[in-house]
């Protein structure tokens, strides 16, 4: 007796635990996400960038080697010749590149990581988006069916007071008619349901045909979100700290335009290995120097002018795109807490639109069974209480996703 209490309890159990929560579901889209993913790799790429960057600051050793042969023998000297010069050089100074180098390094990689935490949000969002219509499509499927057996009940009524002979024929093509409507509709409704189930599964990975069941829906109580200063959202926003850091870029672009006509030092040690001009022995030397190395550029037609305009030129248009981003957040933000507004009060009246008309439906049905009302009253309370189902269903379905929205607006 206990074997078989613990076996029906697994089996009762086996259900649930299959429920995937929001919380689930989410991780398990992000695990998977393929934008995830090319965002990590554009943040490995920015530091690896960074890193080469910083090692334009560190000396270079660098050798240059020739080796040739001489196609015609001269008396007394060998016909071949070499030479090999290692050199270790510091740039003590190279007119700024390689600050502004290491800073445009600096901004990309922040730059990346804030790329990165946009697509996590963008990712969370369509996460939710993919659950919600999932759930959406579950509740309409099921609004739908259960229409139809409302209908068919109906149609038994109508048939057998058809066959009584206390109703006309027009009534039974009515009926008919309109379950044969709903039939179609409902072939409909359940292939929007498989394609929302398909993009539920291929966003996390899994086969798109895989069963689901979920364990929250839309007709839960969701929490009305707190709303978020709009002055304040765009220092929380990942997307507009990226377009000031591109801002940060396109300035040291500018010093790094204006670097090669700047003067530049570099000081190093070297050699020289080779044979003897003209090689007579084949015997080699070699032979240590140090240097000082200093590059000042004089006169080139205006070119640095118009290279540092250039770059100052992208540089205000970062200003500007970043300026049009902060105008775009704001609105964005009094758009959603609109639509997160009237969602929640659609709901609200749906709510009690629906009970309205399913009390009226009762009554209408009841009514013809006792003859006190026409067929065309009861698929028109039928109708009515479709309409609203599905209008409440919409509701709660526009109030969910705008909580994400928001969600994602408010980087929340």
């Amino acid at each position: 007796m206990k074997t078989l209490c613990t076996a029906l309890l697994f089996l009762v159990a086996a259900p649930l635990c299959a429920q995937t929560t929001l919380d689930d579901y989410r991780a398990a889209v992000a695990g998977y996400s393929r934008q995830l993913k090319v965002a990590a790799a554009q943040v490995d790429a920015a530091a690896q960038t960074l890193g080469q960057a910083r090692t334009e600051r560190l000396p270079r050793l660098a050798a240059d080697g020739s080796f040739s042969l001489s196609a015609r023998h001269h008396d007394g000297v060998e016909r071949w010749t070499f030479s090999l010069l290692p050199q270790i050089v510091q740039t003590l100074y190279g007119g700024g590149a390689v600050r502004a180098s290491v800073h445009s390094a600096e901004a990309g990689y922040d730059i990346a990581l804030c790329d990165e935490e946009f697509s996590q949000l963008e990712v969370r969002y369509a996460a939710d988006y993919a659950y919600w219509s999932l759930s959406a499509a579950e509740l309409y499927a099921e609004a739908m069916r259960q229409y139809v057996a409302i209908i068919r009940s109906l149609k038994q009524v109508v048939d057998r007071r058809f066959a009584e002979g206390l109703i006309a024929r027009g009534d039974v093509l009515m009926i008919d008619a309109r379950l044969s409507e709903a039939e179609f509709e409902l072939v409909s409704v359940e292939q929007r349901r498989e394609v929302a189930q398909h993009n539920f599964n291929v966003l996390c990975g899994e086969e798109a045909t895989r069963g689901v069941r979920l364990a929250q829906g839309i007709r839960d109580s969701l929490p009305m979100p707190r709303r978020v200063e709009a002055a304040q959202l765009p220092s929380d926003r990942a997307d507009y700290a990226a377009a000031q850091l591109r801002t940060e870029q396109a300035q040291a672009a500018v010093e790094a335009a204006r670097a090669p006509y700047n003067p530049q030092l570099s000081v190093g040690v070297g050699g020289s290995w080779q044979p003897d001009t003209p090689n007579r022995t084949g015997r080699t030397s070699l032979d240590g120097s140090a240097f000082v190395k200093l590059s000042v550029p004089i006169f080139h037609w205006g070119e640095r002018r118009r290279a540092v305009g250039a770059a100052q030129s992208v540089r205000r248009q970062a200003e500007w795109r970043a300026a049009q981003l902060y105008d775009e957040i704001v609105l964005e933000e009094m758009n959603g807490w609109t639509a997160l507004v009237q969602s929640r009060a659609q709901v609200d009246a749906s709510e009690e639109s629906l009970r309205i008309a399913g009390e009226n439906l009762s009554i209408s049905t009841y009514s013809y069974g006792e003859g006190l009302a026409t067929v065309l009253d009861v698929l028109q309370a039928q109708l009515s209480w479709i309409q609203l189902y599905t209008n409440a269903i919409r509701a709660h379905y526009n109030y969910a996703v705008a909580v994400s929205d928001y969600a994602r607006i408010t980087a929340r």
